[in-house]
């Protein structure tokens, strides 16, 4: 029997909700794996919409479980019903939604708050010892939520390559230990089954940020 992962999405999009590439890249090696993803995503509204053209917010308003049904085909459930009894692994993607819709880390930093039904669904998994996959900027919800983890978002010094280093800073700030990786690589916290890899935190050819959350993917597939 394949493994069965949740895989978490916060929208559809890379301003307001999950990076599109990224969960594609994770659908992608999961069946690869042949593990069986189930898609799950809060049913509440985002914070906003962003016009991904003109990177301006607009005045209209979506919901987070419609949206990120576009990504997955439609086959996807209420974050509210996920019972962690039946998956084996959890996987969240990155993307602004992340930071905008299943907490408040865009706003407020360090100090955000996780929302409850994500941070419910991580304390699950944690408690159960079933390995949870992060990229891109979703390693922040572990930063809160698991004080001393493990924990990489690529490299903590800025410049053209790594423009968002400073979420390396900030999560070291939360008693996290941050650990420099490259694109194509993963940081597997043991202790916590947290696999974490950089993703679209670096300005990288996609094809390396496909490589790198496709060996996230089959580390969080091997320690499940």
């Amino acid at each position: 029997m394949g493994k069965r992962v949740a895989v978490v999405l916060a929208g559809c999009g890379v301003y307001d909700g999950s990076e599109i590439h990224e969960s594609s890249a994770v659908l992608v090696h999961l069946s690869r794996e042949g593990a069986e993803a189930e898609v799950y995503a809060p049913d509440v509204d985002q914070m906003h919409v962003v016009d991904h053209v003109k990177g301006q917010p607009t005045q209209e308003k979506r919901n987070v479980l419609v949206e990120s049904a576009r990504i997955a085909r439609g086959n996807i459930k209420d974050l509210a019903k996920l019972d962690v009894k039946g998956l084996d692994a959890l996987i969240i993607p990155g993307g602004f939604g992340v930071a905008k819709n299943l907490s408040t880390w865009a706003t407020q930093g360090k100090n955000c708050i996780v929302s409850k039904e994500v941070e419910d669904v991580l304390k699950a998994f944690h408690a159960a010892k079933k390995p949870i996959g992060l990229c891109c900027i979703s390693p922040v919800l572990a930063a809160k939520i698991f004080p001393g983890c493990e924990l990489t978002v690529g490299h903590d010094t800025e410049c053209e390559k790594w423009p968002y280093a400073k979420t390396a800073e900030t999560m070291k700030e939360l008693g996290c230990k941050h650990v420099n990786k490259h694109v194509t690589e993963v940081h597997v916290d043991v202790k916590n089954k947290l696999v974490t890899t950089s993703a679209f935190m670096c300005n990288a050819p996609i094809h390396e940020i496909y490589d790198g959350i496709g060996k996230m993917v089959q580390e969080v597939v091997r320690l499940a």
